[in-house]
């Protein structure tokens, strides 16, 4: 999804269950950072503002590892794929943020695009497998608990309403595109 009409714009049940709910956030969310980074080119991907060194198309690559690596490594207990299985975390925690610029706009976006679909197909197979949002992931803390379905979801919720507000920043800085949905 690059561009959306205000029809098609998600919107959280009023009244759903809270598995509808939760998913509802997260996907307009997901919309609201597809909306704000659509349209652009490579250098409206490179824009930053103030002393940040943030970028749209590095939100975009920030936010693919997350949606990968929460529910490989929280959910799934496996290990993160490529590309990240390939980066020190450790001596460049910023990797996606710093490597984005090197990656084209279409790339950018089908690497978030991809990730994020692969999270929902997680999370459709565990809440088609029974048990909601009260399902425990395989991750196992040092004090041996572990997180539910319902905490790795409102993570994600929490993460993408963070870097939205960042990416409302640096698209009006661009181009003086504002607002909450294209409605």
């Amino acid at each position: 999804m690059t561009e959306s009409a205000a029809e098609d714009w998600p919107e959280p049940p009023l009244a759903g269950t809270e598995a509808e709910a939760v998913l509802g956030a997260l996907e307009r969310q997901r919309a609201t950072l597809a909306w704000k980074t659509s349209g652009l080119d490579a250098d409206g991907l490179r824009a930053t503002v103030g002393a940040s060194s943030v970028t749209l198309g590095g939100l975009l690559k920030h936010l693919a590892h997350v949606e990968d690596s929460h529910f490989a490594r929280l959910w799934l207990g496996a290990p993160v794929g490529a590309p990240w299985n390939t980066v020190d975390w450790d001596n460049d925690p910023d990797w996606a943020y710093r490597t984005a610029a090197e990656d084209t706009p279409d790339r950018l976006r089908t690497l978030w695009r991809e990730s994020a679909a692969r999270s929902r197909a997680v999370v459709e197979e565990a809440l088609s497998a029974g048990g909601g949002l009260d399902q425990l992931g395989a991750y196992v803390t040092r004090s041996g608990e572990r997180p539910n379905l319902r905490r790795i979801l409102l993570d994600l919720v929490e993460e993408y309403a963070r870097h939205v507000g960042h990416a409302d920043l640096i698209r009006e800085s661009v181009d003086g595109l504002t607002g909450e949905d294209p409605g």
